[in-house]
Parts: structure tokens; sequence; C-alpha cells
């Protein structure tokens, strides 16, 4: 593994030094002698040739290198705050087999608070030579800068330039160095119904002034309050105190971290958070307290418009009795149902049957129930009382959240809506939002109210802020509110939004503004400190401090979230392995030496507590004969268990791009690489990628990759800001002694948000798979798809087939299609939600991408597909809702049944030009209404098939019921409501 770096002063440095005790330098008045400023510092490149990234010029090692993909190149060192440096030293491999070699190099600098780079050396050509100076070159420099970069403009042994590694000597310049010491609480030993306060000091260690900063602090991981520092000068101090309320029994870690949104330039950014060695215990206080442990309904899994009663159990964790009569309240949708409950004893639970029963409606719900519902019973906490699930009925997932549009909600601002055509690609924010309608809010005092329909404790909100000048993103907040009292400022940032460019490439948009842009919108979240009841007005308003130029609201999500999970018995924690919560530094090494014990049966399983933990590199198992970065090993035989996807979060600072370990197109350098059964559950994983393959192949990485075998089960995990949210399997000549495929793969309650790339795909023969119950919004290629690609050991046996896609919302994709199917047999597309797809069809079935052909039988059942297709392809590709596209292979087998189809943008059903032959397609009971710019169903003129309608409904179409272009050789059977087919 590559986390160990080396330490001790350089050969230059202590060359100095020894100059200057002999005499012969003089001896500056308080002059600290210069360090290496570039070790464990972000290193960057304007591009990197195959495997020799930018990260191997500064890890320690001169046997691995840089080289970039031509000239001219930059390497670019990131310091962090301003330093004055004194020289630049650049080494390759001392080893005589590097011929000697002349590179020509420019050195510039940019201030912390620049934004331009100016010359420190003027172009020269430098010699390395491994007999004269071990190709070690010392550039002489004088500047104060926080980036260095050096611009490259030929290599005369090679096409790019080469850099096994750098060196930036010189001394750190004066700047605030931001600290927090002495964290302690009051009462020192409360109970439940305490209020507790915790204290702390705030201190400025560096050599310059500080200005006014935020404090925030943590208990178990989850942020519960902050505080305003002042300014301090260098050397001073400033207590804090922050109230974080009354807390339930248990044991809680303490943190805190000053400057959270990193906006003060230090000397020292790593050591900004502080944890206490022992926790905060909370005692349970005398008497009862009654919460809800499970919701059980009956039938467990009903039909749409079943009759469903449900049961609740409620248990007394108190001290103490409590007497029959108390309302146990259950709501689902707009349905609310009471049960009398019984007399509970101290530590005993009752199953209270609720009176009358709930009309399952499509898609599902979430079930909500409350204990002690009308307050009769005097509590030790009154915080616990709400639980909540899910329930699944027929289309979609049951989303444990209430999504709210802003159009529908009260507002003062703007509303934007698309244009009939909803082009994309245009820096159109209408065409990207929900319902293809959002609020622009301009000026202070402008807002959006939401009211709630559900009880809840956290909010999601997708939104739209500008991109910085330079690109890159800046950050921002708006003003949230409930019932009018202010709550506290939501934090949202363009970082992973804004993608510029007139191309449909994927790989050749750029984070660098210019012309049109795509992918404005991105989501931010936050756990509240309380619950807020039904109807609970939620408000995000632009108030004076809120400094965006704009603000664009598209929904929120509200949720229940509960609270963190216990460490299940036989599970060891990562903080044995030594992770810290919350203290900003990388837990990569401990969450692997964990996994690793897993593996290896020396632990049962892997327990992530609540906390955010960072990870700067992929967890993988070790490769003995190190066949690179395109050829790894992933884990087996592992569980790996969360508190929760809101309370165990697993994040990254470094673009892959800018990292080392695993960091080629598609895995990235963070998440987990799998290889065959591996059960991961309750946790979130956030990537940090910017862009698919441009500005130098700069993808976003991959959170969960690998062959996956067999056994593997993944269940509830949160993805963002990934190239890929999941990428199951690999091709064959990748180690082909470890071959591998997928095998009865089951993801559930997945969340996959805002990626570059695809949400899960079923590649490399993937079979017998499942995908079932989970959301997606904002993806950047197929949302779901199942790729059998040729990339495998047998085509004749390793197929893609029989995976299903079943009961998953799907939202926004911001490129490609909602569902698509390339090739395979057996596959099936049931009970889904799509909508508002940005240019592609919601449900594809293709073969593009040469996958192995179509065989046997293809379902699309029960779906609802509303405003999906779209123009692409410089918006002369003109896709519907649902389309076939036989590029030269057929596709066979087809069966399109019990689908509402709704608001297309163009066509209803499409069967596209490509050569190959779609025989025998069967259109069963399907509804079609509102073909905006095109007909219910098109053949093209280079169509070939036939397809024979069953029940089919037309409505409301632009160009007619059924199109047959002329030329085409499709065929269709059947008329839509007595319609005939027009050519």
């Amino acid at each position: 593994m590559r986390w160990k770096r080396r330490t001790g002063r350089t050969v230059i440095g202590l060359l100095i030094a020894g100059m200057v005790s002999a005499g012969l330098l003089p001896v500056a008045a308080n002059a600290a002698e210069p360090t290496d400023l570039a070790r464990g510092k972000t290193v960057t490149a304007s591009g990197s040739h195959g495997g020799y990234p930018a990260a191997n010029a500064n890890d320690g090692k001169v046997d691995s290198y840089w080289e970039s993909n031509g000239h001219p190149a930059d390497l670019t060192v990131k310091l962090g705050a301003d330093a004055d440096v004194q020289s630049v030293v650049l080494k390759l491999n001392p080893d005589p087999v590097w011929a000697t070699r002349t590179q020509d190099i420019q050195v510039l600098g940019r201030k912390q608070d620049g934004t331009a780079f100016s010359s420190l050396r003027a172009r020269a050509g430098y010699v390395f030579n491994p007999g004269s100076n071990r190709n070690t070159v010392t550039i002489p420099v004088t500047g104060r800068v926080a980036d260095l970069q050096l611009k490259f403009f030929s290599n005369t042994e090679a096409p790019g330039a080469q850099v096994a590694e750098i060196q930036v000597l010189g001394t750190a310049a004066p700047n605030p160095d931001l600290t927090v010491s002495a964290l302690s609480w009051s009462p020192s030993s409360p109970s439940e119904t305490d209020d507790i306060t915790i204290a702390g000091t705030v201190r400025n260690a560096g050599s310059a002034a500080s200005p006014a900063t935020t404090v925030n602090v943590s208990l178990g991981g989850v942020v519960v309050g902050s505080a305003p520092v002042g300014p301090l000068a260098a050397g001073a101090s400033a207590p804090v105190s922050v109230p974080v309320g009354k807390r339930p029994q248990g044991s809680y870690t303490v943190s805190a971290l000053v400057d959270p949104t990193d906006t003060v330039v230090e000397s020292d950014n790593t050591n900004n958070s502080r944890t206490t060695a022992s926790p905060l215990v909370v005692g349970q206080s005398p008497g009862p307290d009654l919460e809800v442990r499970s919701i059980t309904s009956s039938p467990a899994n009903p039909a749409v418009g079943a009759a469903v009663t449900f049961t609740v159990a409620v248990h007394n964790r108190g001290t103490s009795a409590v007497s029959a009569g108390t309302v146990t309240r259950l709501t689902v949708g707009s349905t609310t149902l009471n049960g009398t409950t019984p007399a509970i004893a101290a530590g005993a639970t009752a199953n209270v049957t609720v009176g009358g029963s709930w009309t399952a409606a499509s898609g599902g719900a979430t079930l909500t129930a409350t204990a002690d519902a009308t307050n009769l019973v005097a509590e030790t906490s009154e915080t616990n009382n709400t639980f909540a699930r899910s329930i699944v009925v027929g289309r979609g997932a049951a989303v444990p959240y209430t999504e709210l549009e802003a159009e529908k909600a009260n507002y003062q601002g703007t509303l934007l809506q698309s244009d009939a055509e909803r082009t994309f690609g245009h820096t159109n924010f209408a065409t990207e939002s929900s319902g293809r309608e959002s609020v622009r809010l301009n000026s202070t005092g402008q807002y959006v109210e939401f009211t709630s329909t559900t009880p809840a404790n956290s909010i999601v909100v997708r939104n739209s802020i500008p991109d910085a000048p330079g690109g890159g993103g800046r950050e921002a907040t708006i003003s949230l509110y409930a019932d009018g009292k202010f709550v506290r400022k939501l934090d949202l940032s363009s970082k992973h939004s804004w993608l510029y460019g007139n191309t449909d490439s994927p790989e050749g948009l750029t984070n660098t503004p210019g012309g049109d842009a795509r992918r404005l919108f991105d989501e931010s979240h936050a756990l509240l400190t309380q619950t807020y009841p039904v109807g609970t007005k939620f408000r995000l308003q632009r108030d004076a401090s809120d400094n965006a130029a704009f603000y664009i609201i598209d929904l929120i999500d509200l949720e229940q979230v509960a609270a963190p999970s216990s460490q299940p018995s036989g599970c060891v924690s990562i903080t044995t392995y030594g992770a810290v919560a919350n203290d900003g530094l990388d837990d990569t090494a401990a969450i692997q030496r964990a996994v690793t014990a897993n593996q290896n049966g020396e632990i049962d399983c892997v327990w992530i507590p609540a906390g955010q933990w960072r990870q700067e590199q992929k967890i993988l198992t070790d490769d003995p004969l190190d066949r690179g970065q395109w050829n790894q090993v992933g884990i087996r035989d592992v569980t790996i268990r969360g508190a929760g996807m809101w309370h165990s979060q697993l994040y990254t600072l470094t673009p892959p791009h800018e990292a080392g370990g695993i960091n080629h197109p598609h895995e990235g350098n963070f998440g987990f690489d799998i290889d065959e059964n591996t059960q991961i559950s309750d946790i979130a994983i956030f990537g940090s990628g910017t862009i698919r393959g441009g500005d130098g192949n700069h993808e976003g990485g991959v959170a969960l990759n690998g062959r996956f075998g067999k056994d593997t089960k993944i269940s509830n995990v949160w993805i963002e800001h990934a190239n890929v949210g999941v990428w199951a399997g690999r091709d064959f000549d990748n180690i082909q002694e470890l071959w591998n495929p997928g095998d009865g793969v089951e993801f559930t309650g997945m969340r996959i948000r805002n990626t570059y790339a695809d949400g899960i795909n079923f590649a490399n023969g993937t079979r017998n798979s499942t995908v079932y119950n989970s959301s997606f919004r904002n993806t950047g290629d197929d949302a779901l798809a199942v790729w059998s690609s040729k990339y495998v050991k047998d085509q004749s046996v390793d197929i893609g087939h029989d995976n299903s896609f079943r009961n998953n919302t799907i939202q926004l994709p911001w490129r490609a299609n909602g569902i698509a199917i390339y090739g395979g047999y057996g596959n099936k597309i049931e009970n889904n939600l799509i909508s508002d797809t940005m240019n592609y069809p919601a449900i594809m079935l293709a073969t593009d991408h040469d996958p192995l052909p179509f065989s046997g039988q293809t379902l699309i059942a029960n779906n609802g597909l509303y405003r999906t297709g779209g123009a692409f392809w410089n918006e002369d590709q003109e896709f519907g809702a649902i389309t076939l596209f036989p590029q030269n292979l057929p596709i066979p087998g087809v069966t399109i049944r019990d689908t509402d189809i709704v608001d297309s943008t163009y066509d209803g059903i499409q069967f596209k030009t490509g050569g190959g032959l779609m025989p025998d397609v069967k259109i069963q009971n399907v509804r079609i209404d509102k073909s905006n710019n095109g007909s219910g169903i098109l053949a093209m003129g280079g169509a070939r098939g036939n397809a024979t309608l069953t029940d089919v409904t037309i409505t409301d179409s632009r160009d007619g019921h059924v199109l047959i272009e002329p030329g085409s050789q499709f065929t269709v059977s059947g008329a839509p409501n007595g319609a005939r087919a027009k050519r």
C-alpha cells in the first residue's frame, strides 16, 4: 500500500545549516531553516501520460515519476498557504539507464490571494545527468507564493515532461493558524433532561492575525451547533460556548472544528479540529420513556388499491410504567390512523393495532408512527417518539423522504419554465429542473417556503448557484427558517456542477468557464437538531449575508432520519485500527487494516460508526505481485456495516486525478473494490469528482467497482459526486485467474446522486442480479444499465442475462437514459418511475457499444415515464420515451406492457433506424398521452421489423397516434383507439 511517506531534513537544508554553523553564511535574525514545503502537499498537472500521474512527483520515491502527455505541460504544487521560497529541487531516477536529458523549464508562482501566475524564473534548459548531478537539478527562485508551477516546453529524451520528485525549499510566510483546545461540557455528568453546553478555546497559534470565522461542534459525528469566533491576533485565544440541547442516553464523541468552510488561509490546515479523549456520557433520567420499535403491515407487500392495516410495536425504555390510554398514531400519505396503547411496564413492549386501513398507492409511501401522539405522558425524552419506514407498492421506490417542488411552494422570486422542446446544454436551468420548473432568487429577502407533510429532522436542497469566475466552483450560504424562526445557514456549493462546451461528447466538456454550460444543479444536505412536525413551514431565504449572485431552488427532500444504529455484536470499529472521526485527516490506512482483518478472519465484520471519515485511497486487497494500477485485486468475504447513510459517511477531498493509489478511468481513489461475497450497508460514500474525462482525462472515480462475484449484497448506501456509482464487472484480461462475473448481486435502498456517468452498470457478463427499491437523481449517463460486453472469458456463456431493475425511482439524468439494456437475454425493467430525462429516452434497448447480441426475451412492464426523451448529438437525433435502436444487430423478443408514457418531449415509443431487425414487438395495455413534439408511436424511415398493439391508448400527440415514415420496413398491427397508422 502507499500511505507511508519518508521524513527527515533535506540534503540542501543540511548543507545550508552546515555552512551557517561554519560561518560561511550569515545568520539572519529570526531566520527559519528552509524546509521542503511540498512534502505531503497536492500536486496537479495539465495532463499525464498512461500510468504516470502527477501524484508520482511527490510520493517520496524516485523510481516512480510523472510524465506529461505532451508539451507544453504544467506541474503545480499547492503549498496551502503563502511561503517564501528559495529553490526548487527536481529529481529523476539516478539509475544510469536514464540517459542524460535536457528539459526546458520556466518557474511561476501565485500568492494565496492571487488569481494569475507570475514568473519567478525565466525559461531555461536544465540538464539531468545520472553521472554528474545524479539526475537532480536545483533551480534558485525568490518569491512569496502559495502555488508554485513548473511549465515544461521540451525534453530531449521523451515526448513529455518528466519529474520523479519535486521539492520546494523555503519557509512559511506569516499566516494565522487556528486550533481548538480545552473542550469540556456542562453539566459534567448530564442526564437526558439536562440542556448541555460544550465549551472550548480557539487559539491563533500562527504568526499573523486571523479574520472572524466560526467553530462547529459535533456529537457522535453529527454537527449539532456552531458559534462565531471573532478576529484573533497572532497568539491570541478566545473562549467559545455552544449550546447543544438535550441528548438521549448514550456515549458521544465530542469534537470541534474551527473554520469548517476553510475560508481562512492558514499556515497549517491540518490542526483545526480537536476530539476529546473521553466521551460525553448522558445518563438515563428516572421516569417513563416511550419509543416506537417497528411497524408491521398486512399484507407486507400490498398491490395497488389493497386495504392495508398496521401494528406498531411501542417500547417503554424508561424506569417507570406508563398507564393505559395513550395514543399511538400512524400516518401514511394523507391518511392518519390511531390506536389505543395498553399499560406498558418499564422495559416492556406492547403491540398496538391502529384502527382503520390505508389504500395502497402506487410507488409506495413512508409510514410514520408516533408514540404518545397527544402528549399525555411526561417522558424523560420527547425526541424519540417517532419512527419511520418505507412500504413498497406498485411503481417506483418507497423512498423515506418526501419531495417538495419549489414551483408548487409559496415563493417570492422568478418562476423558470422550460421551452416546448426542453432545450438542453445551453445554460437552461428550467430544462434541468424537476418538472421542468424551478424558482430563481435574485434579491435579498426573496424566498421559497415549503409546508411539510410529514415529520422531518433533515433537509436536502437541490439548487444551483454560480460558478467561480475562473471555474472550480464557489461556496455560499442560504438561510433556513422554520415557522418564521431562523434555524441555520445551509452551505451550498457549485464545485461539482457547471460543465462547459458545445460538444455532446462526455469527455469533451471542461470545468473552465466559456460558452454554454450544462449540469447546472447540485444538492446540499443537513441534519437538523430537532424533529419538526407536519405543517411546518420551511423557508429558504436569501438574507443579506447570503452572497451568491443568484440562487435557483428546484426542490427539497424532507426526511425523518432515525438515530444512529448501535454497533452490532461481533463487529469491530475502524477506530480500533486508528481512525478518528471528524478530524479532517486521512483514515484510509485504518479502514484498510480493519477490512483486511475481516478478510483474514480475524474479526467478524467491520463497523463504521457515526462520523465523517476521510478516505483518500480505494479499499482493496494488496497485490503482492504489484501488477499496477490497471490490474487490481478486490476485497472478498467482507462485511461492512454503518450507523446509517446519514450518520456514517466516507468522503474524499482529493479529485482522483490528483491522487496516488488507484487512479485510472472509472475507478479512482475512494470507495471499495469488490471481488466476491461482500456485504456493505448503511453508509455514505461521497467522492470529489468534478468532470468526466475533460481537462486531461480527469475522471471522477467509481464508488463501488470490481468483479463482484457471488453473494455480494449492497444496501442503503448513499453515493454522490462519483464518475460512476457502481460498475459491476471487469474485463477478462484484467488478471485472468481472478475472472469472476457478478452473479446474484443485489442492490437495495441505494441513493445515487449527481454523478458524471452511470448510476449502476451491470457489465462484463453480470447475471441474475437486481437493483430494487433504489433512487437515482442527476446521473451523467444511464442511471441503470445492463451492458453485455464482449470483454469476457467466453462470449457464448458470459452473457448479461436475467438481471432485473424493479421498483426504482429515476429523476433527471442529465445525459443518456433512465434505464438501458445493451444486449443479453432475460433482462427485466419493471415497476420503475422515470422522469425528466434531459436528452435521451427513459428506457432504451440498443446494440451500440458493440454488445453481445440480444436473444430470448426482454421485458419492459408496469413503468411510469414522465417528461422523458429529448434531442442530442448536435440536437439532430430526437429520442422517444421508449426507444429501440438496433445498431446492425437485431433486437428480438421485446414486450412492453402495463406502462404509462406521459408528456414525452418527442415520441412515446420509437423504433429507430439502425440496420438491425426488431421482430415481433408486443405492446400491451400501454397509455401514451401528450407526445409534445412527436408521435405516440414512430417507426423511422430505416426501421425494420413489426409490432402488435393490444389495448393501447394514445391521446394528444402532435404528429398523430402512429407514424410510419416513408421508406420504413416496419409494420404495426392493431390500431390504438381505432386510429389508423399514418404514412
